[in-house]
Parts: structure tokens; sequence; C-alpha cells
């Protein structure tokens, strides 16, 4: 999927898709976390077979993660942000 926001072009089908998240939802709600080659965070989110595309920040990126994917992934992508308790 295709779209522009804000002068910037979203394409889940060139980003790098970093993690997915499925809902228990009788409609197969979704969501797809993807950087893109400018290393550009979004998210799609499909709910209920509408697809929504979301600018994140690294920050919001992060915090997705914390709470969708496990430590690995996250590490791997801001290990440099994380810290050892």
């Amino acid at each position: 999927m295709k779209k522009v926001i804000d002068g910037k072009l979203y394409n889940t089908d060139t980003a790098q898709e970093i993690a997915e998240d499925h809902h228990d939802h009788p409609q197969g709600w979704s969501e797809t976390l993807y950087r893109t080659k400018k290393r550009t965070w979004f998210l799609a989110r499909n709910a209920e077979y509408t697809i929504t595309i979301l600018p994140f920040t690294a920050g919001e990126a992060l915090r997705w993660l914390e709470q969708h994917a496990s430590a690995d992934v996250a590490l791997e992508h801001f290990g440099s942000k994380i810290e050892e308790a």
C-alpha cells in the first residue's frame, strides 16, 4: 500500500517490515511496523479491512516495539537507546 502524508511517500512494498502484531478480533485487526530506506518509521494498521498508515517518530516506534515485539527486535533497532536496568 502507498500513502502520501505531508509530502512523504509511505510504501509497505518497499519499506522493511520490522514487526507485526495480530489482535484477537473478529475482523482480523493487525498492526505492522515498518522502516523506510531513509530510516523513517511508520505503522500500517489493518482494522476491519481498512488499512491506515500512521507516521511514527523513532521514539514512538521504540514504544510500540516495547509493547508489541520481542526484546530482541527492540534491541536490534534501538540497542544504543536501551540501557540495562
